[in-house]
């Protein structure tokens, strides 16, 4: 059995620690959150001691080191799990600086320890089943991807203050998908929009709260991709891939599947309001393909270099949305 420690109490870090417990593959020995309490009630939850950041990361009955601190600590928290011989899952991203990940990478590299970036939404069962179809030729060659997220409310100011920005903080997740269902196919040019249409507060701590990007590969496949921090029905979150011979469509997630029709026509059911609900089956699967993994002795999935590539889109979009221009992703 795989004995973790979990850096960071936090909802992210919570909802892996059960998975973790409740797996039957793997155990928490130990929690670390500068919050005590928190660190006190995941710690009971899971039947795992408290300890230090360095104290988890140095103990010897510890295999691997699940890590869910603030973005800010991603970098150094990989780069001393490494250096202790432990294997890692890491939240998303490594870091905000592509150059601070491309360090971090090559200390990973020299210690030889395998990393998984937590991007959950190649784990979501519609859109890993959308991406195994076009890996089977389903739709063809691949010609547009478009991507649609829109939180249903932005998060404090505070958390925008140090977020990155919403490229790299939020978008992110789509432009690793992007790459996920263009099957290794990179992106070349990137030109991206934002505004603030939702909060005036985000505009004024350097932000945008709506934002369009669309990319382009060297054969010529186009990736269209809109995010908005407001969307008053739900955590709206839905794919389609249009290709030469048929387009896949993944859609949202209903609360329930029960309709009415009536009248005024049909209706449905709501969709989630909550990311942890909306995606609560993808991070309980994203946890279990670490294990699998490690277990099987494979390269994990999403990697250090998809992490890398991701951010190298996000630097990307931020410096086309302030010079107007479209950018080379470098």
């Amino acid at each position: 059995m795989i004995s973790f420690g979990v850096l960071g109490a936090g909802r992210i870090g919570k909802v892996h620690g059960n998975t973790l417990a409740n797996s039957g593959r793997a155990k928490v020995a130990y929690v670390a959150d500068a919050d005590g309490k928190a660190a006190d009630s995941l710690a009971k939850a899971v039947g795992a001691k408290v300890a230090s950041v360095e104290e988890v990361i140095k103990a010897k009955d510890t295999d691997a080191i699940l890590i869910a601190t603030p973005t800010d600590t991603h970098a150094d928290l990989i780069e001393a799990a490494a250096q202790a011989g432990k294997m890692i899952l890491c939240e998303k991203p490594v870091s905000l600086s592509v150059e601070r990940i491309e360090k971090c990478l090559a200390v990973v590299e020299k210690a030889k320890v395998p990393l998984m970036i937590g991007f959950h939404r190649r784990y979501d069962p519609n859109f890993s089943v959308l991406e195994k179809r076009l890996r089977k030729g389903e739709a063809g060659d691949v010609e547009i991807v478009t991507i649609t997220c829109r939180d249903p409310a932005p998060p404090p100011v505070s958390y925008i203050e140090r977020s990155g920005g919403l490229y790299r903080d939020m978008m992110i997740h789509d432009f690793d998908m992007s790459r996920f269902l263009l099957g290794g196919e990179e992106i070349e040019i990137v030109h991206a929009l934002g505004g603030n249409m939702v909060d005036p507060a985000i505009g004024k701590a350097g932000d945008i709260d709506t934002a369009a990007v669309h990319m382009q590969t060297k054969r010529g496949a186009m990736v269209i991709i809109t995010n908005s921090r407001r969307a008053t029905y739900g955590h709206d979150q839905r794919i389609e891939v249009h290709g030469s011979k048929a387009m896949l469509r993944a859609g949202n997630i209903h609360l329930t599947t029960v309709e009415c029709a009536n009248g005024d026509g049909f209706t449905s059911d709501l969709i989630p309001f909550s990311f942890i609900e909306r995606y609560a089956e993808a991070y309980r699967l994203e946890v279990l393909a670490f294990l699998d993994a490690i277990e099987k002795g494979v390269a994990p999935t999403a990697s250090g270099h998809d992490g890398l590539q991701a951010q190298k889109l996000a630097e990307a979009a931020t410096e086309s949305w302030k010079t107007g221009k479209p950018v080379k992703v470098k």
